[in-house]
């Protein structure tokens, strides 16, 4: 039995999603489909439209089996260890045959060279970031360089190497398939080519396929009836469900208060004890919170704003600031042990027998209901869920213990 594994955020799941999705199990052969998905906050350091439960019902409806929650210690940073906790995740169920990513390369030949040169990590390439940063580029820019003068050196196209890996998909599948490699995992990769839409693009460039940046735009101009094209029937129900009932949509600018208070509060020395926080970014921080003239994460974020720290870079900064994330929990040494558990979102008739089938093959235990299990893991993904519901636009005192009452979803 083939089953494929998909690592998505569905932020939310689109026509793009869709034709992916389809791809995969087609290129797999798969009978099944596993996906993993980030919770209530996103890779790029920002809160999803709609909640985790909501998006799972999305992945369920285009015909996942199962939907198991990367946690937040993962969820949320950079490619490497975002990609390297989904792949674990798919590994420890001990089901899952084949992964399945988008990418610009569309392509596996342009890509598994790289991942084996760069799967061990070696000195030379360490320090070939280090001196990329050093000119003041940002970690991924400083990462695709380094990476593509490592190549040169084994004989590789340093040029190529470097505009393959500026493409977002190609690096974060570079990242899915060196964490194979070091995982020593027998699941087969696949890869799709992205179509129509760049992850970037901020506007539609397609009838039908536009990028989830493009619908959320789309979404916060002219609501459901602008995104509707660019969305399967069922996902539109789902927003229009959950933003009638005053749980989405949610930004940024729906915590506001909480992250200013925690901004506010915190004194350098504590802001510096969070993760990601490094550089003297602390003391930026606190010598721009007095002169904003109408505080916003928007206009925060705006000044933070350099050649060294991305956008995306910040907006993860402020998150581990949001949801208390210190850098003890986030060591290279944690993250590296990999998740401690599979955590059930929902499941068909399908995804039930391969629960059944996991109850042998999984190396993690499965979780279906959060309370009662004892791991710091799992203490990060409540806090980050009770945080999320918090900023709805109606909040509900039950929204803030759901993760501890709700069952996973069933279709």
């Amino acid at each position: 039995m083939n089953t494929v594994g998909l690592i998505v955020e569905y932020n939310p799941l689109h026509n793009g999603h869709a034709f992916h999705f389809a791809e995969a199990k087609r290129l797999a052969g798969a009978d099944a489909v596993v996906a993993v998905m980030s919770g209530d906050f996103l890779q790029r350091g920002e809160p999803a439209i709609v909640n985790k439960w909501a998006r799972t019902e999305m992945a369920l409806h285009l015909g996942a089996d199962l939907v198991l929650e990367l946690p937040v210690a993962y969820a949320v940073q950079p490619a490497e260890w975002f990609a390297y906790g989904a792949v674990a995740l798919l590994e420890a169920t001990g089901v899952v045959t084949h992964l399945c990513f988008g990418s610009e390369a569309g392509a596996l030949e342009a890509l598994l060279p790289l991942s084996r040169q760069l799967a061990d990590e070696s000195a030379a390439l360490k320090a070939a970031v280090a001196e990329e940063l050093a000119t003041g580029a940002s970690y991924p820019a400083a990462y695709a360089a380094a990476a593509a003068r490592t190549c040169a050196g084994d004989g590789g196209d340093a040029a190529a190497a470097r505009a393959l890996l500026m493409q977002p998909n190609n690096s974060l599948g570079l990242h899915y398939l060196i964490a194979l490699r070091r995982l020593r995992s027998g699941i087969a990769p696949l890869t799709v080519r992205r179509r129509a839409a760049g992850y970037h693009d901020a506007a539609p460039t397609d009838a039908a396929i536009a990028s989830a940046t493009a619908v959320r735009a789309l979404l916060a101009e002219g609501g459901l009836e602008a995104a509707a094209p660019y969305l399967p029937l069922l996902t539109a129900d789902i927003l229009a469900r959950e933003f009638a009932a005053g749980r989405g949509p949610v930004t940024w600018n729906s915590f506001e208060r909480q992250l200013f208070h925690r901004l506010l509060l915190c004194t350098p020395e504590e802001l510096a004890d969070h993760h990601e926080m490094n550089e003297g970014l602390q003391f930026r921080i606190k010598k721009l919170l007095p002169g904003l003239e109408s505080p916003s994460v928007t206009e925060l974020l705006k000044q933070l704003k350099t050649k060294r720290y991305t956008h995306t870079k910040l907006q993860r900064t402020l998150l581990h600031v949001l949801l208390q994330h210190h850098r003890s929990a986030l060591t290279p040494e944690a993250l590296s042990g990999g998740p401690g558990y599979l955590r059930v979102l929902g499941f068909s008739d399908k995804g039930q027998e391969l629960l059944k089938r996991m109850k042998t093959t999984s190396s993690l235990p499965v979780v279906t209901r959060a309370a009662g299990l004892d791991d710091p893991q799992l203490e990060l993904d409540l806090r980050a869920s009770a945080a999320y519901a918090s900023a709805m636009p109606k909040r509900e005192m039950s929204d803030l213990f759901r993760d501890y009452r709700q069952p996973p979803i069933r279709l």
